[in-house]
């Protein structure tokens, strides 16, 4: 298996309108598996945005056969519209929004996000960002623990595993946490679901770069900056991430806040565009087979009005 795969690969390329479309946004660079994809089958100007200068820099090299067709953004894509005042662009034909760490992060094992390689507790996609994953788990205090365990995490054993963390300050490397977690858990528990420190770590990951702040907010402004007609594409990897988008999204196709009972709308709030995935992509079986990273992955779609 490629550790550097790129998740819905197939699906993404045929929703986006690759055909005709002038101007394409990638969000979330990565590995530049989505973003070459696109300069490849498009003859399409492609703005590609991530927050951690190594991925910039990497797929600066793999994308140089495409040179004078993108340009690469160091920014949070949380900050689509100020990046695209920037570049002096009122609207894209196609987006797309690939959630979460990505396979070089994880395969780097002195960034802190695996719990399988001895590291710092770092965890930031953004190494200007000041919060790390090891400032988190030894300061903060217990109810704060638990929320971000229980809420990013959706761990039930959160309590166990904050007191757990506690009492082992100071906690400086992965393999530290990972044990620590694991202790914490049940032993019954720990026999399914794979790893038992899976959770918090997400948990953690996800506080220290501050992924599910603004998501809803964001999917909006991604919706916002399409032309008539465009389209995003949005790949989540858990439940917390793919109820925002799924919000999101539902609540631009449907924005009216009249009182059901109302017999015609008065609010004035129409609709943006709709919902292409009334039920989520999920990846192929052979997919699945290939890339086990792919599992837990959900691609949603968006077009945008013709008339918007």
């Amino acid at each position: 298996m490629s550790g550097h795969y790129s998740v819905l690969y197939r699906e993404c390329m045929e929703a986006l309108p690759l055909a005709d479309g002038r101007i394409f946004v990638d969000g979330t660079l990565g590995g530049g598996g989505h973003s070459e994809g696109i300069l490849k089958n498009s003859k399409g100007q492609l703005i590609a945005i991530d927050k951690d200068q190594a991925a910039i820099e990497r797929c600066r090299k793999r994308l140089e056969p495409y040179r004078g067709r993108f340009t690469l953004v160091h920014d949070d894509f949380q900050n689509i519209k100020d990046i695209l005042a920037r570049l002096d662009v009122g609207a894209v034909d196609g987006a797309l929004l690939d959630l979460g760490v990505s396979s070089f992060q994880l395969d780097e094992g002195e960034r802190g996000f695996s719990y399988q390689k001895e590291a710092p507790l770092d965890m930031r996609m953004d190494r200007d960002n000041p919060l790390t994953a090891q400032t988190i788990v030894n300061t903060y205090e217990k109810r704060e623990l638990i929320r971000i365990i229980s809420t990013y995490g959706e761990e039930k054993f959160a309590a166990r595993i904050a007191d757990r963390i506690l009492k082992n300050r100071p906690i400086m490397t992965t393999t530290q946490l990972a044990e620590i977690v694991r202790e914490a858990i049940p032993a019954a528990a720990r026999r399914t679901g794979g790893h038992p420190a899976k959770r918090t770590f997400q948990a953690i990951r996800i506080a220290v770069n501050g992924e599910l702040d603004h998501l809803s907010g964001t999917t909006r402004d991604f919706i916002d900056i399409l032309a008539p007609g465009g389209i995003l594409a949005v790949i989540t990897f858990h439940s917390l991430e793919d109820r925002a988008v799924k919000q999101a999204m539902r609540q631009a196709e449907n924005p009216c806040t009249c009182p059901p009972d109302f017999p015609q709308c008065i609010c004035g709030k129409k609709p943006l565009g709709k919902m292409i995935t009334r039920k989520p992509i999920l990846p192929s079986q052979e997919e699945l087979e290939e890339n086990n990273r792919s599992h837990s992955a959900k691609l949603r779609i968006f077009q945008k009005d013709t008339e918007a």
